[in-house]
């Protein structure tokens, strides 16, 4: 669960750290709606980069950033909707887009919900403390960014195969880059790191994302909110939201499926992961090349018992989708199906794992055969930005990009996907996934056979406990800017 004890002797350096630093907080309120924000931030914002390393940045950890690299201001959910020549279903298929979040992703989110509770209760000491990020990719360049912007050190661990960009921000960023070794499904190795620096060293704290309530908690609110808000503005009086397909990765964004379902109760939440790694769909194991999402184990937070479907997707489906829809050959030919120019000149928005995202979703319209009037939401985590040696690779390794491989990916590898290596769950099937959990958490990572259990039977009211953080978080963030007293010199 989420820890909100205060430590004050350790509060105060670390409000002193921020006066020191020119750190304001945000709040949940302020980051699902900027126009909380106060005038005078907005206005300091005009001459800050997306990307810059400037502590007002904390205020673009929003879906609702204006889509621009410098001095934007705010606006509505960054979202969009793939057209049905591309996806090959009646269904209305549309994306949050994450590319315009600082760093080019949204974890920055999900590593905000992890690091500042610890901070603004005062257990994370940034004058003592060095923050641990363990991920597959995105989640550890998210917790640099924010640790560096709150004036935190900090160690990124990553496997070793993730791609290169990663490698290169990071080195800029975290204070500390260990790779490990494998690929995206190895996620042992890191678990296995973390012990080693838990053992080594005495002023680290780790925020593991697969564990960590906040990484949860930041997407059933935020991220929530702003799928709620899509749907007011695209449902009309006659459409019908049929559920949300994401990739598991640390099961953090499937949070926000949880406050959907609150909403829409007949909604769905369809977990998506690789086929060539089926932890969920068959107890397997493997690696893969979908960046962005991790195996061979179920994350503590993900809520089992609300997941409706597991859908597994063909890495080799997703590799080729990237080149078709980030070649020029591959846009002539989308061109040339219908596929309208100026949706072909936001492809780009589509990262590797964002084209899994999407996948999931055109296998869980096609399955439940559904029409125009039903609403499917997906997320673009990241964009190609981040992806560029691989799409190098690609062509060292195939040669260039032609018309022909264009035809065989939109038709077999998009057009042609089917419903096969999918899973309606039941309960006893939820509850086989669910008892996964005991052979990471308990047996080797010291969880709790009762909390797994009450997690289970939501027992007491187990995820609302957690969801109904959100106003006491808030107050402690307003309490420590309080402290910090920088919010009343604006």
């Amino acid at each position: 669960m989420i820890d909100l004890t205060i430590n004050k002797g350790q509060l105060e350096r670390t409000a002193q750290r921020a006066r020191e630093r020119g750190i304001i907080v945000p709040t949940f309120a302020q980051m699902k709606d900027p126009n909380k924000i106060p005038q005078p931030i907005k206005d300091r914002l005009k001459d800050v980069g997306l990307w810059d390393l400037h502590p007002l940045n904390l205020f673009r950890i929003t879906w609702k950033n204006e889509p621009v690299k410098h001095g934007g201001g705010f606006d509505g959910v960054n979202y969009l909707e793939i057209p049905h020549e591309l996806t090959g279903t009646r269904a209305r298929i549309i994306s949050l887009v994450g590319k315009w979040f600082p760093t080019g992703a949204h974890k920055v989110g999900a590593t905000f919900g992890c690091l500042v509770p610890r901070l603004v209760t005062g257990q994370f000491d940034p004058t003592f403390h060095k923050a641990v990020w363990p991920s597959t990719g995105n989640y550890c360049r998210g917790g640099a960014y924010d640790a560096n912007l709150l004036a935190c050190e900090s160690i990124a661990i990553l496997p070793e195969e993730m791609s290169r960009e990663r490698f290169e921000w990071l080195e800029k960023v975290a204070g500390e880059v260990i790779a490990t070794p494998g690929c995206e499904s190895n996620v042992w190795e890191i678990f296995q790191k973390c012990k080693e620096l838990e053992a080594t060293r005495d002023n680290i704290m780790i925020f593991n994302q697969f564990e960590e309530f906040g990484n949860h908690l930041w997407h059933y609110d935020v991220t929530g909110h702003a799928m709620e808000e899509v749907l007011q503005q695209e449902l009309g009086p006659n459409g019908n939201y049929a559920g949300v397909v994401l990739t598991s990765g640390s099961a953090g964004t499937l949070g926000c499926g949880d406050y959907m379902k609150e909403i829409f109760p007949t909604s769905k939440i369809a977990v998506g992961e690789a086929k060539q790694c089926p932890t969920l769909l068959m107890n397997g194991f493997g690696g893969h090349r979908i960046e962005g999402i991790g195996d061979k184990h179920v994350p503590w937070i993900h809520n089992v018992r609300n997941t409706d479907m597991v859908v597994d997707i063909d890495d080799e489906d997703t590799m080729r989708l990237i080149r078709l829809f980030n070649e020029p050959a591959g846009h002539d030919y989308l061109r040339k199906q219908g596929v309208p120019d100026e949706f072909i000149g936001k492809l780009d928005l589509l990262g590797i794992s964002s084209v899994g995202n999407l996948l999931g979703a055109i296998k869980f319209a096609k399955y439940y055969e559904l029409t125009e009037n039903d609403v499917v939401l997906t997320v673009f985590t990241d964009s190609m930005e981040l992806y560029q040696s691989r799409l190098t690779e690609l062509e060292e390794r195939y040669g260039p990009y032609s018309e022909i491989d264009a035809a065989v990916d939109y038709h077999r590898h998009l057009q042609g996907i089917t419903t096969d290596w999918m899973a309606e769950l039941g309960y006893w099937d939820r509850r086989r996934i669910h008892n996964l959990k005991y052979y990471t958490w308990v047996e080797q990572m010291g969880k709790s056979a009762e909390e797994l259990q009450a997690q289970w039977y939501d027992f007491p009211g187990y995820w609302n406990r957690i969801h109904e953080l959100v106003p006491q978080i808030d107050r402690l963030i307003a309490e420590f800017n309080d402290k910090v007293g920088l919010v009343k010199e604006l």
